[in-house]
């Protein structure tokens, strides 16, 4: 019999509104520029066919996460963004059957390391490390959607030291849950854990030490964090 030489980490495993259940994580598929305002507000256009980057499933952090302030940066931006878990994997699926793959949502923050991310643009190289980093992604509990349905509208905001930053709908985003899961589906196999962020509204900006930040998505509760001072 074979014996395992190197034993990575256990997959991260997340609250959802059981106490009794817990979900988890294969791996973190992000959506940019879904949000006409944001897209904007970087520099592009409106509209433009789903594109997608990643960050490792060990860089998700529960909320109420305390956190040193990540190495490398000197511009750490917050984003706020609905968090859509996959529960029924599959590829090539059919947009009218993608919600039927969905297990739950979440609040979730999708940290930036944006001066990082500004020379990688600069330079045509790709983003892994300003997106991908040690705890880069804050989630908050995971609600079934035999529960709460599969929300298309609702408040998302971002409020740094309780001020509001960031503020937007769900409405607002280009591309449905639905659209990315298909589209997604059809580039990669999902399978049950994967998690997808699904894009921010406009008004990202930065994070300091000793600054708490909290993501809330209207019936989905929050996403809280802060770095030590």
């Amino acid at each position: 019999m074979t014996r395992l030489a190197v034993t990575p980490p256990a997959p991260p495993r997340f609250a959802t509104t059981d106490p009794e259940v817990e979900v988890g994580l294969h791996r973190i598929f992000c959506v940019g520029r879904n949000y006409a305002a944001h897209a904007r507000e970087m520099g592009n256009d409106d509209r433009e066919p789903p594109f997608f980057f990643t960050k490792p499933a060990c860089a998700a952090v529960a909320t109420g996460a305390v956190l040193p302030y990540p190495r490398a940066t000197a511009n750490l931006h917050h984003e706020a963004e609905l968090v859509v878990l996959i529960g029924k994997g599959g590829a090539d699926i059919p947009e009218a059957e993608a919600l039927d793959h969905v297990w739950g949502y979440a609040a979730g923050n999708d940290l930036t390391r944006r001066d990082l991310q500004a020379e990688a643009k600069e330079m045509r190289r790709p983003w892994d490390m300003a997106k991908g980093f040690d705890a880069s992604a804050i989630l908050g509990p995971f609600h079934p959607a035999a529960e709460i349905g599969h929300p298309a509208q609702g408040r998302i905001t971002a409020h740094l030291n309780g001020t509001l930053r960031q503020q937007g709908d769900l409405s607002d985003m280009i591309w449905s849950v639905a659209e990315i899961i298909s589209h997604l589906s059809h580039l990669v196999t999902l399978y049950p854990g994967d998690l997808i962020m699904t894009g921010t509204p406009e008004g990202v900006g930065s994070v300091a030490p000793g600054q708490d930040c909290v993501v809330a998505i209207e019936g989905l509760g929050e996403a809280r964090f802060s770095y030590r001072g």
